[in-house]
């Protein structure tokens, strides 16, 4: 009867450590090209590779010539360029509660490719966010590129290096928001905006200022933003 008792305990406390597990897993890295490393929110740091996980609190950088691509549990990616370093200080997905959605990830420098899923569809709209040094970035249902060159940005995209101070961003599909303390412009699809500082108002911009946003070295159906012509996908084990 005692040895039936602690197995049945054992399989309790079993079965809630992996829902727990599971439940704070966030998304998968699927594709990797370069150098990935983890600084996880006990301050252990690790490298990463294909198929690691990753979960809230992780900082995530990408090394010189490395991008990476997640794949979130609510369908959304996210691929992080070169000398890129991004915080996931919030991620809450539950098929089942839509109303519990939540989104927000920190890019401390470097470059992103976003592709919004269910989070930012379904319930709240404003769920998905995206925290920058001079402004907050609002995503519904879109696609796009954003890049944060407001302390130097190079080896980030071919060109970044020569672009002035600033947050910059693309849109492809859909539409994303920027928003600071100075105001608020919506970026449409084909879009390109810029924010120079804290002090200074987001602004669409009339032209692609040179951002090179076509040089992803995956071809991954989906990705919604420009591809440069030929690339094959590229992935490190």
């Amino acid at each position: 009867m005692m040895l039936r008792l602690a197995v049945g305990f054992m399989t309790i406390l079993f079965v809630g450590a992996a829902q727990i597990t599971w439940a704070a897993n966030a998304g998968t890295v699927t594709h990797l090209s370069g150098t990935l490393s983890v600084t996880r929110p006990d301050g252990s740091a690790r490298i990463l590779s294909r198929k690691s996980e990753v979960v809230p609190g992780d900082v995530l950088a990408t090394q010189r010539d490395s991008y990476a691509q997640i794949n979130f549990t609510d369908g959304s990616t996210m691929t992080l360029r070169p000398n890129t370093q991004m915080k996931i200080e919030d991620y809450k997905f539950t098929r089942d509660r839509p109303q519990e959605d939540s989104s927000f990830f920190r890019l401390i420098k470097g470059g992103l490719r976003t592709v919004t899923g269910l989070i930012g569809k379904r319930g709240n709209m404003d769920a998905y966010r995206i925290g920058t040094s001079t402004a907050t970035i609002g995503i519904r249902g879109s696609s796009g590129d954003t890049l944060d060159c407001t302390q130097g940005c190079e080896g980030v995209t071919q060109d970044s290096e020569k672009l002035p101070a600033g947050l910059y961003h693309a849109t492809y599909t859909g539409s994303y928001v920027l928003t600071n303390e100075q105001g608020t412009v919506v970026v449409e699809e084909k879009q390109f905006a810029v924010v120079e500082n804290r002090t200074s108002a987001p602004r669409i911009l009339p032209k692609d200022p040179g951002l090179n946003f076509d040089v992803i070295p995956f071809a991954i159906p989906g990705q919604g933003g420009p591809q440069r012509p030929g690339s094959q996908e590229c992935v490190v084990q």
